[in-house]
């Protein structure tokens, strides 16, 4: 039931857009009956405007109407759809660490130091 109402609401809104081209596929479709009943130069065929007279008429009436539509209000109104920049950053963190977290003493882990090395970590003395 939802995608039915969801396809009628759909079509509704197309319509709507393509009101313009609508009559333009109307006119092509009946081009002989539109110039039969409603073509003011049917006396002069020199012309050859074939109802494209009646097609002018009708696109200038849905321009109008176009242009006399009523405003909606919701147009006025601005929906923000996207929360606020405060719920996606984070609160700021503490830029240091507690000391303790981390081992009591660092230092047992380097107690030996190769005497002759050149690559060696600085000697801490506690």
């Amino acid at each position: 039931m939802t995608r039915l109402l969801a396809l009628f609401l759909t079509c509704l809104i197309l319509l709507q857009t393509f009101s313009r081209e609508l009559l333009v596929v109307n006119y092509q479709l009946q081009k002989e009956q539109i110039t039969r009943l409603f073509c003011i130069n049917k006396a002069k065929p020199r012309m050859r405007c074939n109802g494209r007279c009646h097609l002018a008429k009708q696109l200038r009436k849905a321009s109008e109407t176009e242009r006399k539509a009523p405003q909606s209000g919701f147009a006025k109104l601005k929906y923000e759809v996207l929360p606020p920049l405060a719920c996606f950053v984070p609160s700021p963190m503490p830029a240091y660490t507690p000391v303790a977290k981390f081992a009591p003493s660092v230092a047992s882990c380097y107690a030996f130091a190769p005497a002759y090395s050149l690559l060696h970590p600085p000697a801490l003395h506690v």
